[in-house]
């Protein structure tokens, strides 16, 4: 993509998340949900008696709440390449947007845990000089993955050339 970072008529083309991220992600939140709920109404009636076990409901109220805060945080994320620099934009209620220029670019990896791979995703992890600029991109599909690593790769080597 070379929409350029000087001169530019509109703004940068954003890339979202595909929705495997938002599955896997609502699939634990369920997960955890309703055995924190079981868990709860268990120990709660036998030691309290069948009215304290309703507390376990509770937590069904939570899985409802991260339900919504689920999907709104997975439509925040978002990535677009530029010419010079790549940026990645997230956050619901502070949005927090990292430019990673090409050539301070020292390191592209891919990683994916088995809970990913399951669900045919993949991270992509970029590491610069400074540690607090590292930035990453989750939840992406493993082809994307590996084209995004291989073209900032490229790009960050035929940046910092010249340094």
């Amino acid at each position: 993509m070379d929409t350029g970072t000087e001169g530019e008529t509109g703004g940068p083309v954003w890339v979202g998340l595909p929705g495997g991220l938002l599955t896997l992600r609502r699939l634990l939140l369920v997960i955890w949900a309703t055995a924190f709920a079981v868990v709860t109404a268990v120990v709660l009636g036998l030691t309290g008696g069948p009215w304290w076990a309703a507390l376990g409901v509770v937590w069904l109220a939570v899985l409802g709440w991260g339900w919504v805060l689920l999907g709104r945080n997975w439509r925040s994320w978002r990535y677009a390449e530029r010419a010079d620099d790549l940026l990645i934009s997230r956050g619901v209620l502070w949005r927090e947007e990292t430019v990673v220029p090409y050539g301070r670019m020292q390191l592209v990896e891919v990683t994916s845990g088995p809970l990913e791979r399951r669900f045919g995703l993949a991270s992509l992890q970029l590491h610069t000089a400074a540690a607090a600029t590292d930035a990453k991109i989750p939840g992406l599909a493993p082809a994307e993955a590996e084209r995004l690593r291989d073209r900032l790769t490229a790009l960050g080597e035929a940046r910092s050339a010249g340094l």
